[in-house]
């Protein structure tokens, strides 16, 4: 039986945004008008897992508005459970988007600081009931990444979790503009989230971000990592190679401290949505590490849910299980 085969629904620790973005190709504002969606990384991983078939939360704390209620009642809809849902005063956390096009590469502005997430008073929360009945615990460094406040929290949650027994999985997801914005320590405080995972999702820029050196490979990355960090147990990534903003190649691989399993790449033409691949990537891989038999079958879905992903507007990936073979059959290199 794999060690991943738990009992209990995975909670995802995290702040769920509402996204604006230019419609098509536009500019941001080029003409008055944006598309909403609700997004957000652990908001994405509960969605796929849920639409996998898992039983998956969302932790976090959103504003006690209309547009809270709304983010709470849209992940409600896709079938994730909510009950772990707090609501406070505050605002709601928001990023814009300007998609690419071309040789035009996307641009991303956060809207996140006092955010009723980023403010929440996460030290009073207890995390053996917040926890209860949960065999799995995803967190993301975006979370870390919003101040001082959140990474402490991201730290307790990450700690709690291993003391009860739960499976801690961690996006390493580095982004410069949001530990930028306060100053944040980041490899120091993702170094101690890190300490606590079983799985990591990171690639060599990550390992080199967090325990410094320059490794040259995933392989060299996921050894140092599993050398510094006892509790860990598996490490995965995909590779991106960007031919344009509508054409890429994406490979996957997973390290363990036994060896290495692959997913070469597919190519991906005609890209409608590139946002969330990585969260449907997270997601994949932890349905399958639940359902498949090796590692290589694990990380082959991984890379076609993250694929897939590309084909869907807005962050979730809403993609079955059988649509997720389906699009991996189209494609001869990644076929049984």
């Amino acid at each position: 039986m794999s060690a991943f085969r738990t009992d209990g629904g995975i909670v995802c620790f995290g702040e769920v945004l509402l996204r604006l973005s230019a419609p098509g190709a536009e500019l941001l504002l080029q003409t008055p008008q944006v598309n909403v969606c609700v997004g957000g990384a652990e908001a994405n991983v509960a969605v796929s897992l849920t639409t996998l078939g898992h039983n998956a939360s969302v932790f976090t704390t959103l504003p006690d508005n209309a547009l809270g209620h709304a983010a709470r009642n849209e992940l409600r809809r896709c079938g994730v459970d909510t009950s772990r849902i707090a609501f406070t005063s505050g605002r709601m956390g928001l990023y814009f988007l300007s998609p690419g096009a071309g040789g035009r590469a996307a641009e991303v502005i956060y809207d996140r600081a006092g955010s009723s997430f980023a403010t929440a008073e996460h030290a009073k929360t207890n995390w053996a009931d917040a926890l209860n009945g949960a065999g799995w615990l995803h967190v993301s460094g975006v979370t870390a990444a919003l101040g001082a406040n959140v990474a402490e929290a991201a730290i307790r949650a990450v700690t709690e979790a291993r003391k009860l027994g739960l499976i801690v999985s961690f996006d390493c997801n580095y982004r410069e503009k949001l530990w930028k914005a306060w100053n944040g320590d980041a490899p120091a405080i993702l170094r101690q989230i890190l300490t606590q995972a079983d799985i990591a999702f990171g690639n060599e820029r990550d390992i080199a971000l967090i325990l410094g050196g320059s490794p040259t490979n995933a392989r060299e990355a996921a050894d140092a990592a599993f050398r510094a960090f006892p509790n860990l147990k598996l490490m995965a990534a995909t590779h991106r190679v960007q031919h344009s903003v509508n054409h890429h190649a994406l490979a996957a691989a997973l390290h363990t401290r036994e060896g290495s399993a692959e997913a070469p790449a597919i190519e991906i033409t005609h890209i409608v949505d590139r946002i969330g691949a990585g969260d449907a990537f997270a997601a994949g891989l932890i349905h399958a590490l639940r359902t498949c038999s090796n590692n290589a079958d694990a990380i082959r879905f991984a890379l076609g849910a993250a694929g897939i992903k590309h084909t869907i507007p807005g962050d979730f990936n809403l993609a079955s299980a059988a649509e997720i073979e389906s699009f991996l059959a189209a494609d001869l290199s990644v076929r049984r």
